[in-house]
């Protein structure tokens, strides 16, 4: 069903994350930090796949997705909705359910055999390409998806994910100079501010987070000379 509902940003950011905290998708561990994707250090991770198995709250954040990108992008913008393999495939799904519209997804390389392909669905040359994810940090995985999009003859102008880092500068210029647009509904400053109203961690824990949030990169640094 199309949302007809559009809550103010400010309040889908607040109950995004007070729901990714209530289903423990948020991990804060100052002592043990994980290793992101990238290899870098970080005291806060965040798992949303996790929402794929509690039903209200994944209904809820796919209205969330699906008014936030119709409000930003407009209402009749896109032809096609195509999630990123793995995470992005059944958030894709459910956006394209509520917005009406046909599903795709994309490989994260050509499968190998068959048709070679890493379009899977179906995707016509001149089809708007809304790309959905379940997250960016730096936003530079986007842009193989991206490009395979636009390899079929489709555009991609758009991508929409539940969380965005936020925290890094850089990362809204490189998907801008890519020509792509980022929609999001919360960042790890909303969760952080929830985490402190909930009293979700300890002081010393959101402490520590909070420095990394705030200068990332010194923090990484710092972690490696220990």
């Amino acid at each position: 069903m199309i949302p007809t509902s559009f809550p103010p940003a400010q309040d889908i950011a607040r109950l995004t994350a007070r729901m990714l905290l209530e289903i423990e998708a948020v991990h804060f561990n100052a002592a043990e930090p994980y290793t992101l994707a990238s290899g870098l250090p970080s005291p806060a991770y965040i798992d949303c796949r996790k929402l794929i198995s509690y039903p209200r709250i994944r209904a809820t954040l796919m209205d969330f997705l699906a008014c936030t990108v119709m409000r930003e992008a407009g209402f009749e913008a896109f032809d096609n909705i195509a999630g990123g393999e793995t995470a992005g495939i059944p958030f894709a799904a459910m956006v394209a359910e509520r917005m009406g519209l046909p599903m795709s997804y994309v490989r994260k390389k050509p499968k190998g055999y068959g048709r070679n392909a890493r379009i899977e669905g179906a995707m016509a040359e001149g089809d708007r390409v809304l790309l959905v994810e379940d997250l960016t940090t730096d936003g530079g995985s986007k842009l193989s998806f991206v490009d395979a999009i636009r390899d079929t003859g489709a555009s991609c102008a758009h991508t929409a994910v539940i969380f965005y880092y936020g925290i890094f500068p850089e990362t809204e210029k490189t998907l801008g100079d890519h020509g792509v647009a980022l929609h999001h509904l919360c960042t790890w400053w909303d969760v952080l501010a929830e985490a402190k109203s909930a009293g979700a961690f300890d002081a010393a824990t959101l402490s520590e987070v909070e420095k990394f949030l705030s200068e990332p990169r010194a923090w990484q640094e710092a972690q490696a000379t220990r």
